[in-house]
């Protein structure tokens, strides 16, 4: 244990306290890092974000592409927003006690409830088991803030009292459009959604939370592994079919190594530079942290649209070979530029390095024109984007010196 009475879990080998009183952690601790908790409660939005890829794979291949789209969107958001609170209130306030640890159990089991929900949600449209998972989870939310506004005083605890209250407001939103026809859906969701982004500007607007750069740079990074794993599946799931379907063979094993190629450019283009030095305010990590909607959902979606192209190489969508190719091109392209333009760029030296993203998802969206050949074209296309990102940035480096970042693309 710690001077300052906080645990860190098992992990850690420390020994659990069974109540501590909940005060902000130093934003400048030493040695911060994920706990072991937090990976537990990661590993429960992989079955949930699996169930959303799987039914968007479902409804492109069964040519409804824009239903499963905004499905897909819909879930997904509300898969990331709950993560983004819990990641951002234990950067905060992790005291690592039997409470804390009580409550983060029952957002786990929040997280499997919308999951079992998922499949109604995309097919029938019927979101009521999704929101109750969903509620869930933001109910033990709310009683970590007034637990932190217990233990705070000052502005720390009005901060805390304002998200408890945002909160509140928000889920009673959720509760009624569960309880309204399904058409309140459609002038509904959008301002609740406004709603959700808006609650942690109204709650810091006088006094931020100390969360840790460093740790949320981390806790980002390993949630983009964890969606980068759900490209790895549909790599796997392509190998398998090509063994199971000598016919395919030819066209399944180039998916899943262009497949395997994407996933590692972009884990490279992702982790080339040291984000936690540039999340300096709160201001800055906030649009950081909410652009990330796009990169984690185009990091997922890539896995899916690998399982898209190996339907359409196997016969089993009704959909043409360009269109299974845009599947995977699409996201791929996406993500490049959503890191490019909220992550990357802060730590390009010239307008030449700046480029190099922007230009590789132009690239990768030209293989789309290749129809079945496009994945492993993709693949080509992200790495040699890696390859002149590595070359601009070894070449400004200053001969002797470093500047402290990776080469990166």
């Amino acid at each position: 244990m710690s001077e300052d009475g906080r645990t860190y879990g098992v992990g850690h080998g420390r020994a659990i306290r069974p109540l501590v009183r909940m005060t902000a952690r130093q934003p400048d601790e030493a040695h911060r890092a994920s706990t072991p908790l937090e990976l537990l409660f990661d590993l429960c939005f992989v079955v949930a974000v699996a169930r959303a890829g799987g039914r968007l794979v479902h409804a492109v291949a069964e040519g409804d592409p824009g239903h499963g789209l905004a499905g897909y969107l819909f879930v997904f958001f509300a898969l990331w927003w709950a993560w983004v609170n819990f990641t951002w209130f234990a950067s905060a306030y992790d005291c690592d006690d039997v409470p804390y640890r009580l409550a983060t159990l029952v957002q786990m089991a929040g997280v499997l409830v919308m999951a079992a929900g998922i499949p109604a949600a995309f097919d029938d449209a019927n979101y009521t088991v999704a929101v109750i998972g969903y509620l869930i989870m933001r109910v033990a939310l709310t009683a970590q803030w007034l637990r932190a506004a217990h233990g705070e005083s000052g502005p720390a605890r009005s901060t805390a009292l304002r998200y408890a209250a945002g909160l509140v407001v928000v889920q009673a939103g959720w509760i009624v459009m569960i309880l309204l026809p399904d058409d309140a859906w459609l002038w509904g969701f959008f301002p609740l959604l406004v709603g959700e982004l808006a609650v942690p500007a109204f709650a810091e607007r006088r006094h931020p939370t100390s969360w840790h750069p460093h740790h949320i740079a981390e806790r980002y990074g390993l949630f983009t592994i964890i969606m980068l794993g759900e490209t790895i599946a549909a790599a796997t799931v392509a190998v398998q079919s090509a063994l199971d379907d000598d016919e395919a063979l030819g066209e399944l094993l180039p998916i899943a190594a262009g497949g395997l190629v994407i996933v590692f450019a972009v884990y490279w283009i992702y982790f080339a530079v040291p984000i936690h030095e540039y999340l300096v305010s709160s201001r800055q990590a906030f649009l950081w942290g909410y652009a990330h909607y796009v990169i984690l959902g185009s990091a997922a979606a890539i896995g899916a649209g690998l399982e898209i192209a190996v339907e359409q190489a196997t016969h089993h969508a009704h959909l043409s070979a360009r269109a299974a190719a845009l599947a995977v091109t699409l996201p791929t392209a996406l993500f490049m530029v959503s890191v490019w333009a909220v992550h990357a760029r802060h730590f390009k030296r010239d307008r030449v390095e700046n480029l190099v993203l922007p230009v590789g998802a132009v690239t990768v969206m030209i293989t789309t024109l290749a129809g079945h050949w496009a994945t492993p074209l993709a693949g080509i296309a992200c790495a040699a984007t890696v390859a002149v990102g590595i070359t601009l940035a070894a070449r400004s480096l200053p001969q002797g010196g470093s500047t402290g970042r990776s080469a990166a693309s």
